[in-house]
């Protein structure tokens, strides 16, 4: 996948993965989720999912502000968040350089330096755990990084890249104490990372990677920092 930061996400139904992170992150104070609970019918919590979005992207561009100057040269500058967007309906859909953004993606901009994300997608996943929200928008604004650095910063596997600098955000949130981990989110973030892995290798143009190299991209991250994504 180029730098236009265009991530098909799909809300296809999760599985289990045998492999989990150390740990993964929640907004302080979201409601804790049995990874193991049976599947039961719940009403959607609308007020919660628009809550966690917004700490979702408060808390990502916050890291940014806090720490860029610690990485990079020049100043940070935040995308612009235009955020839900109904993909069903052209003419309530953005566009990104004349063409008009995917129906069930998150995207990020270059042409207009802005962040968005399909309001289907981005329900449907966190209708299975809230840490869908922070996963995506934390990836998403790994391109916004990407796009603002040298060329030669970026890596040719930009998606895996753009997946560690999520891990480097979330993890890295925590530690500045903006979020809290809590039982069920190691299991979200891994039955995320099974929906949108590639079925093919991510050395092919256009492609994300597997599940497994998307988690270990993301873990990595968390682990060992931003500085981690560059090596």
């Amino acid at each position: 996948m180029t730098l236009t930061g265009a991530c098909e996400y799909t809300a296809a139904a999760r599985t289990a993965a045998p492999a989990r992170p150390a740990q993964s992150p929640r907004a302080t104070g979201s409601p804790t989720a049995s990874p193991h609970a049976p599947a039961t019918p719940r009403r959607f919590d609308e007020a919660g999912f628009e809550g966690d979005l917004r700490t979702a992207t408060a808390i990502t561009d916050r890291f940014w502000r806090r720490h860029w100057t610690r990485f990079f040269t020049g100043a940070y500058r935040s995308p612009r968040v235009v955020g839900l967007y109904d993909g069903s309906d052209p003419a309530a859909t953005p566009t990104c350089g004349g063409e008009p953004l995917e129906r069930d993606n998150a995207e990020y901009c270059p042409a207009g330096d802005f962040l968005a994300w399909d309001a289907h997608l981005m329900r449907s996943g966190y209708a299975n755990g809230d840490a869908w929200v922070y996963l995506v928008v934390a990836h998403e604004w790994g391109h916004a990084v990407q796009n603002r650095l040298q060329r030669r910063l970026v890596s040719a596997a930009a998606e895996l890249q753009a997946d560690c600098l999520a891990g480097a955000v979330l993890y890295g949130s925590a530690a500045d104490g903006d979020l809290t981990f809590e039982t069920g989110d190691t299991r979200e973030i891994v039955d995320s990372f099974q929906v949108i892995g590639d079925r093919t290798p991510w050395t092919r143009p256009g492609d994300h990677g597997t599940a497994s190299q998307r988690l270990q991209a993301f873990s990595r991250g968390g682990a060992r920092g931003v500085p981690a994504c560059f090596t």
